[in-house]
């Protein structure tokens, strides 16, 4: 009997061909990466506008005495708030419907001229009332611009994050705006206590640290105005007749999620940063100069740093979700124990500034890092600047409540004791801080894992569906959808998740 022997079959494996890019391609993956660059240097004017009242405020108190009240330092506050929620809200709707480039150029200016007004601020005929009016108008001014920057820059720069480092978006997202806010954090204790330490006068301090804040945006604004629209924006944008109803109906619990979340961290967040100064003057005692006020300002702030960078580091593999329901939960136990522990922790106070950074730099950890990130990846291209300014904005009410409370709430719960007072004041913003695990673990979805592009198809058929017509998305060169696909597409999706 024969055996045939069978010979094996020779697999040729050919060279792959070289991959080029097109010269198109080149120059938009350059476009991107100054894009998310560019997109949220600015920012840290912002973090350095809002961080440097608190050693203002010391210099107010310490030039004008019983002048500068309790009131008028809570109105200046606010007026950077109020501005900021204007500016979130109109100029989310002004980067989705005009362009991220528009948005951009405007904020960029008005922060320039808020902050340079606030620098020059004056009262008619010399009035210290009149001064503190003019600089509550002029910071509202520059609360617009800074509010406007967050959805311009945020929408921008995860859109230009998700074109140069597609599996590691929220790392670099985080990187060009938490951590460069944070970064202006660390700069608006810096600044005024160099300032101190040169022995300049009070009114020279806080002039020059206002004035200080102009040189960021100014610095990126010729950048800016050679930036393009990322390509996701230009093929999903809805050019007319946006469905708000059918928006709101399919994203409404994604918004109390983020918008909640928000809340419960700015109005933690804000008041114990503004008045951090404060808190230390009083701990500190009415002998300590400004340059130790500020010198235990800027090791506190400098804590916000490692918590930043940590929750960057850590967001796209422990998941959005996870990270900021972390850093909510761990800053609220903290918290509790410092309010219950307040006055013994003030007679150790080093260990109590260490302990304050701590806290602070959990909350950058969680939702200081994943807010800004989660409102600007959950929602599609179309409404991205839209529903991350309605977010943004329920945050910035947070701030405003916060900072408006804060003072008269730490004056009913202490009953003239302003320590115990304050330490009750932790114990109910570290409750807050709790609820936020909370909103977060229920109403926030994890698309650390998906890219933009998915839910911009998920939204057109979803619209598709309800009647919307898609010939309003994009430009001319927009890829259509198949309209008869959308049920089948439907039916695919609900088995799936069966």
């Amino acid at each position: 009997m024969d055996t045939k022997i069978e010979q094996p079959t020779q697999v040729v494996v050919l060279p792959e061909e070289p991959v080029y890019l097109t010269d198109l391609q080149k120059k938009s993956r350059v476009s991107a990466i100054f894009t998310v660059i560019f997109s949220g240097f600015a920012l840290l004017s912002d973090g350095y506008q809002v961080g440097v009242l608190s050693l203002v405020n010391v210099c107010f108190t310490r030039i004008y005495g019983d002048a500068f009240t309790s009131e008028m330092s809570t109105r200046i506050g606010n007026s950077l708030f109020v501005g900021c929620i204007i500016g979130q809200i109109s100029f989310g709707f002004v980067c989705d419907r005009l362009g991220r480039k528009v948005g951009l150029m405007i904020t960029t200016i008005l922060v320039i001229v808020g902050a340079a007004l606030c620098a020059g601020s004056y009262g008619a005929h010399g009035s210290v009332e009149g001064l503190f009016w003019a600089l509550t108008i002029y910071r509202g001014i520059l609360g617009v611009g800074v509010g406007g920057e967050y959805p311009c820059s945020s929408a921008s720069a995860s859109e230009a994050a998700d074109e140069v480092m597609p599996g590691r978006r929220g790392m670099l997202f985080v990187f060009v705006t938490n951590f460069v806010i944070d970064s202006g954090f660390v700069l608006s204790a810096l600044f005024p206590l160099i300032l101190g330490a040169a022995g300049c006068s009070y009114e020279v301090i806080w002039r020059t640290s206002f004035a200080f804040g102009v040189l960021p945006p100014l610095s990126v604004l010729y950048f800016r105005l050679k930036m393009s629209n990322s390509e996701i924006y230009k093929k999903n944008a809805i050019k007319k007749r946006v469905p708000y109803l059918l928006i709101i109906r399919r994203y409404w619990k994604y918004l109390v999620g983020t918008g909640g979340s928000w809340f419960f961290y700015n109005f933690i967040s804000y008041p114990l940063g503004i008045f951090a100064g404060t808190i230390l003057e009083q701990a500190l005692g009415a002998d300590a100069s400004f340059v130790q006020i500020a010198e235990w300002s800027l090791l506190l702030n400098c804590f916000y740093l490692p918590g930043s960078i940590s929750g960057a580091l850590v967001s796209d593999k422990l998941g959005r979700k996870k990270t900021m329901a972390t850093g909510f939960l761990v800053q609220g136990i903290l918290g509790i124990f410092m309010g219950i522990f307040y006055k013994d922790l003030l007679n150790i106070f080093p260990l109590f500034v260490v302990l304050y950074g701590i806290f602070m730099a959990m909350g950058e950890f969680g939702p200081g890092d994943m807010l800004g990130l989660v409102s600007a990846e959950i929602y599609p291209t179309a409404i991205r600047g839209t529903a991350y300014g309605w977010s943004a904005a329920i945050g910035k009410l947070g701030a405003f409540v916060g900072t408006t409370v804060f003072k008269p709430a730490i004056a009913s719960f202490g009953h003239g004791d302003v320590m115990l007072g304050q330490g009750r004041v932790f114990i109910l913003g570290s409750c807050l801080a709790l609820l936020g695990a909370v909103f977060t673990w229920f109403l926030i979805p994890d698309y650390s894992k998906k890219a933009l592009g998915e839910e911009d198809e998920d939204f057109k058929q979803y619209l598709l569906q309800n009647g919307f017509d898609l010939s309003n998305f994009g430009g001319d060169d927009a890829p259509a959808i198949d309209e008869e696909k959308a049920p089948a597409y439907s039916a695919e999706k609900e088995e799936l998740k069966a």
